[in-house]
């Protein structure tokens, strides 16, 4: 028994879980003696929760001895972990998960260190620090390796200075339900990887000559790789209206894979209508 770790029983079950879940999560552990996945388990969760510094609570209930809980709550194998938030159990996982999965599982309850740290960041970057905002996210990443969501802040910043090979290293191997930015990043990436050109040269030439289309489609994709949609769809159906035929149609094409990288809303019903329009 630890400071954030005890062992709980039907009498004091409401105590230390129902209401002290009022204050913070309780991860509540159903495990037995006979279990060879608990043994396995219950260090993982000890760990994590002296980690966690008390962000949440550990509570160990024997299932053998205390069956009227187990039944209570429907735990049909053990190991069975519920959380617990305001009196209910609210999530839930069964079997000995590796640390990086259960880290997962408590991230999605209570926010840890990697968190705070991540959070920290963000107010960097909104305030223009990028190099300080990486080395919090690198020590984060330090806390947890596997965090999905270090990697990909730490991405979108490098794709805020242009660093595309830093990119792909960030979300190699990330499958895109990992988390709804992967998809969006790697699509981004391909957009950065089109330009090839900066974006001032770029501007320079359309002013200079506003049917050099090529400097348009290049432009655009680079305002779209940078975040800037709204910038890059205007250049693009500026191309549909100049030149429908101008690269095989690659005004039109290029918008609809934008259309698809935002995946609808109020802002991609406006420019299908405008494209729309350009069309006919």
């Amino acid at each position: 028994m630890t400071e954030h770790a005890l062992d709980v029983g039907l009498a004091d079950f409401p105590q230390h879980v129902l209401e002290e879940s009022k204050h913070r999560p309780v991860l509540v552990d159903f495990w037995a003696p006979w279990c060879g996945p608990c043994k396995s388990l219950k260090p993982v969760l000890e760990k994590l929760a002296a980690e966690y510094g008390g962000k949440f609570l550990l509570a160990k209930v024997n299932s053998d001895d205390n069956q009227a809980l187990a039944t209570r709550y429907g735990v049909r194998g053990i190991p069975s972990v519920k959380a617990f938030v305001d009196g209910e159990p609210v999530d839930e996982f069964s079997g000995a998960l590796p640390e990086s999965e259960v880290r997962a599982f408590l991230d999605r309850l209570v926010p840890g260190p990697a968190d705070e740290l991540r959070a920290e960041a963000a107010e960097l970057r909104l305030a223009g620090d990028m190099s300080a905002a990486l080395q919090k996210l690198a020590d984060a990443s330090k806390i947890a390796p596997a965090h999905v969501g270090v990697r990909l802040d730490a991405a979108e910043i490098m794709l805020d200075l242009g660093e595309a090979d830093e990119i792909r290293r960030l979300i190699a191997g990330m499958a895109d339900d990992a988390d709804p930015r992967v998809p969006q990043l790697k699509a981004r990436l391909q957009f950065m990887g089109a330009a090839g050109e900066d974006e001032a040269a770029l501007s320079a030439r359309v002013a200079a000559d506003e049917n050099d289309l090529e400097a348009r489609l290049k432009l655009a994709k680079l305002l779209v790789a940078a975040g800037q949609y709204e910038a890059g769809m205007d250049q693009l159906l500026e191309i549909v209206r100049r030149d429908r035929g101008f690269g095989d149609d690659i005004g039109r094409k290029t918008l609809l894979s934008v259309f698809d990288l935002l995946g609808g809303g109020e802002r991609v019903s406006r420019y299908r209508r405008l494209l729309a329009s350009a069309l006919y």
